[in-house]
């Protein structure tokens, strides 16, 4: 299968790791290690967009798949669009949004991820797994998702949902940011207004949801680990010893 183009969107700044995607990881930097896992899936269409000129030099020294993009983008996804554009892709083109800091990403998922695309009424493909820990639960970084018998999602929240009133037993689902969608799709959603939900939890899978286009989720044993803290950089230095 080589039908999809993977888009890894990867910013200089950072609020709690200076310059996140150059850290580096056993002698390679971060953006290398996604990069490489990435290569591990079954397509060769792989583009880092980037809103730094210092990342491109980087990043030219193991591959020449790097698109500059504006660095005043709002987000992840407007930096995807505009390297698609750039690429002069076709609005029927699937693409596979990669987060720039999964150097541990599962190949399997993102094929798995494009697969889903296939799949009638699915607007967006994403992943999901279930929380291991009360602790893990408890973070607001670690945004819920509910779905439904068919595995559509329902909603999205930086809240414990659903909320357990009859003390039952349940499991609670941890959303992977990995997406995947046609150019068509994305065109869409950059080009809506941040809805109102959106902005009170600060995700924007909600603008999807608030505008009747479909998410689906794959439901996957989730091992990997992304880069946000200090503490998780010590965790994925520790698997590259």
């Amino acid at each position: 299968m080589n039908d999809f183009v993977v888009v890894i969107p990867s910013r200089l700044g950072s609020s709690r790791l200076k310059e996140k995607p150059l850290i580096d990881i056993a002698g390679k930097s971060l953006i290398q290690r996604v990069y490489e896992r990435v290569q591990l899936c079954s397509t060769d269409q792989i583009y880092i967009a980037t809103d730094s000129k210092k990342i491109v030099d980087h990043v030219n020294s193991f591959t020449d798949q790097v698109v500059m993009t504006d660095n005043d983008l709002p987000s992840g996804s407007d930096r995807v669009y505009q390297c698609a554009k750039i690429l002069n892709l076709s609005s029927e083109t699937k693409i596979i949004n990669v987060q720039g800091d999964e150097p541990l990403i599962d190949p399997k998922s993102i094929d798995m991820t494009a697969k889903l695309l296939d799949t009638e009424n699915v607007d967006v493909a994403t992943l999901c797994s279930k929380f291991s820990n009360e602790k893990e639960l408890m973070d607001e970084s670690n945004v819920k998702v509910t779905f439904s018998k068919n595995y559509r999602a329902q909603y999205f929240s930086r809240s414990i949902i659903p909320h357990n009133f009859t003390n039952q037993s349940v499991d609670y689902f941890k959303h992977i940011g990995i997406y995947g969608y046609s150019l068509k799709t994305l065109s869409e959603f950059v080009n809506l207004p941040i809805s109102q939900l959106e902005e009170l939890e600060k995700l924007e899978q909600l603008r999807f949801l608030e505008n009747n286009l479909n998410i689906y989720l794959n439901v996957i044993e989730d091992n990997s680990i992304g880069v946000d803290t200090e503490a998780d950089l010590k965790q994925v230095r520790n698997f590259f010893k």
